[in-house]
């Protein structure tokens, strides 16, 4: 069983940048793909990034490419997503995802094939 514990959330302005931190509980991080989905108000819930489980491979979704970068500390049980430039339609609940996982370079984008998920945490950018 694995807890996963999202920080960093917050208002920001349109431009600024947030970093998200989750961590994660047990003994076996390394064995993980992690990831961020997000959900915006009245909207379905989408793939936002995602990472292997040895750090060597991500996977974005087209609108946020070259603004965000998710990275993984096996040694710290922790994944971290560097958000810049920032627009308003970025506004959402974030959540942080696991995935036990063989493959080192196996990075799903479905939300159902992702067995973990974060209690989320808000991010809302002002215009």
């Amino acid at each position: 069983q694995v807890q996963l514990v999202e920080s960093g959330g917050g208002l920001v302005q349109a431009g600024g940048s947030l970093r998200l931190s989750c961590a994660a509980s047990g003994r076996t991080f390394s064995t993980y793909v992690m990831g961020w989905f997000r959900q915006a108000p009245g909207k379905d819930r989408e793939f936002v990034t995602a990472v292997s489980k040895n750090g060597g491979k991500t996977h974005y979704t087209d609108s946020v490419k070259g603004r965000f970068t998710i990275s993984k500390d096996n040694a710290k049980n922790t994944i971290y997503l560097q958000m810049n430039s920032l627009k308003p339609e970025d506004t959402a609940i974030y959540y942080c995802v696991a995935h036990q996982e063989r493959s080192d370079f196996y990075v799903p984008v479905a939300g159902n094939a992702y067995e973990y998920w974060g209690q989320g945490t808000q991010v809302t950018v002002s215009s």
